[in-house]
């Protein structure tokens, strides 16, 4: 669930998505480092006390950003190609959808990819904890995902035959790879990026 999402959802009455939906704002253009926690309360015009009813700490706030962004991956990727016997189309469809985004997902998506380095380590914070091993769940979800596409493909002789779970990766860190350099305003619209990975991705499970 992307904070979008969650913001539409959510009682009136509660902060915590406008936290995150501000937190991605000033993660994403001034780097997680550069934002400063109080910032974040004077955004949103809450007190910094009342900001940590919500969230511990930065980090807290970061890694529940970093496992919303992956849920959201896996869901969107599963609607997507649920029940479609083309692997090729499948393929297809998971690209698309996930290079599909908003201005405040794409930003979502770059801090996550950013800070990946975070799920590696465990966390002191019982609640930082929890959301990182959460996080890595998902991240083995959906690198099963990816992996179960490319091995339709080569069951069904689509693809050509090589290790599933290698060429999963390799799509899948292909697609990531742009929310990194991607920027709205750049040259290249996300629909046209979308087109020149699929045909790369494509290309590579079918040599």
């Amino acid at each position: 669930m992307t904070a979008e999402t969650a913001l539409r959802r959510e009682s009136p009455r509660s902060k915590r998505t406008l936290i995150l939906a501000t937190a991605i704002d000033q993660f994403g253009k001034l780097g997680y480092e550069h934002t400063k926690w109080a910032s974040i309360a004077d955004e949103v015009g809450i007190g910094q006390t009342a900001l940590y009813h919500y969230f511990e700490s930065k980090a807290h706030c970061l890694l529940t950003i970093m496992r919303l962004e992956l849920a959201d991956s896996l869901e969107r990727v599963t609607v997507a190609t649920e029940g479609d016997s083309d692997p090729t189309k499948a393929l297809r469809a998971a690209i698309v959808v996930s290079l599909k985004a908003s201005p405040r997902d794409a930003l979502q998506r770059r801090i996550l990819q950013s800070h990946m380095d975070l799920l590696a380590a465990e966390r002191q914070s019982e609640k930082e904890e929890s959301e990182r091993l959460k996080s890595r769940e998902l991240v083995q979800a959906i690198e099963e995902k990816w992996t179960a596409l490319i091995a339709s493909g080569i069951k069904e002789g689509v693809f050509a035959d090589s290790d599933p779970r290698l060429m999963g990766r390799l799509v899948l860190a292909l697609v990531i790879s742009v929310w990194r350099w991607y920027r709205p305003d750049g040259k290249l619209s996300l629909t046209e990026i979308a087109e020149r990975v699929t045909d790369a991705a494509l290309r590579m499970v079918c040599a």
